[in-house]
């Protein structure tokens, strides 16, 4: 059994609760974060499942220089920490570089190392040195036995307060693949896992100059993951996906959120009743 995490309250791992990592892909406004992050929060309390919010205030990998990328970090810092103390929830964003992390540190309570950045070596042991929770989200182009560099990175400077993330494989060119095998080998590094259901179903690059998604998979493989013995869901989530300034395609609908979260946690259940 992996390591139990904190989270401010929330313990991630073991045999606690689901926990739910959710919100929009990008911050697109203060009003706009405030929202979303008071009704995904209502929906959690209301299933009693742990909520940590996540919004980018920078996207810095989109495919194209004309992808809209967020505020930025002072505006997006300054959004995120009304969000924390408004709504009185734990922050999660991804940091692109070392020269963020004196800003960003001082709200986020747990910072993400992008997929695209999980074997940059200096960076991890920056972020490491923050002595904050650390998001590692497994690269696209890595074998999940692979991350226990990326791991062994953070815990050399004393910090084992570290998730790992599942977002899918390359599969060939503008597509990724889900290999539920993963979630158990990642288990066994002993940390918690979290299954990222979302960009899973991203289709890099697959409409030209942004990437495309097939979000009706969404529920299917959220549900396989729980079921593979996940410790907690990633989910992307906007109330107008078709609307959304960045990442709209696999986003999750807001109003389709609770319905899957009361299936998610129901198997999470049965599987730690179960001691799968």
């Amino acid at each position: 059994m992996s390591r139990v995490v904190s989270v401010k309250d929330i313990k991630i791992g073991g045999a606690n609760p689901l926990v739910l990592i959710a919100g929009p892909c990008v911050i697109e406004g203060e009003f706009s974060a405030l929202r979303h992050a008071k009704k995904i929060k209502a929906i959690a309390e209301r299933l009693d499942i742990p909520y940590i919010y996540k919004s980018s205030y920078d996207k810095a990998n989109r495919t194209s220089l004309d992808s809209y990328r967020g505020p930025g970090l002072k505006k997006g810092i300054k959004i995120l920490k009304r969000v924390k103390e408004e709504v009185g929830v734990p922050i999660l964003s991804d940091v692109h570089c070392r020269e963020e992390l004196g800003l960003a540190t001082k709200v986020l309570d747990v910072i993400q190392i992008p997929a695209l950045l999980s074997r940059q070596t200096d960076f991890i042991i920056a972020v490491a040195k923050t002595k904050k929770v650390v998001n590692i989200k497994k690269g696209q182009f890595l074998a999940p036995w692979d991350l226990k560099f990326a791991i062994d990175k953070v815990v050399s400077v004393g910090n084992k307060s570290i998730i790992v993330t599942e977002r899918g494989t390359s599969f060939g060119y503008n597509n990724l693949v889900s290999d539920m095998r993963s979630l158990p080998i990642l288990s066994r590094l002993g940390y918690p896992v979290i299954f990222d259901a979302t960009h899973s179903i991203q289709l890099p690059g697959g409409l030209g100059k942004a990437s495309g998604g097939e979000k009706r998979f969404v529920p299917v493989l959220a549900r396989a993951a729980v079921a593979a013995g996940c410790d907690g869901l990633f989910l992307e989530v906007h109330e107008a996906p078709h609307r959304a300034l960045c990442d709209g395609p696999n986003m999750i609908a807001l109003k389709d959120l609770e319905e899957l979260l009361i299936v998610a946690k129901e198997i999470h259940s049965i599987v730690n009743a179960k001691g799968i």
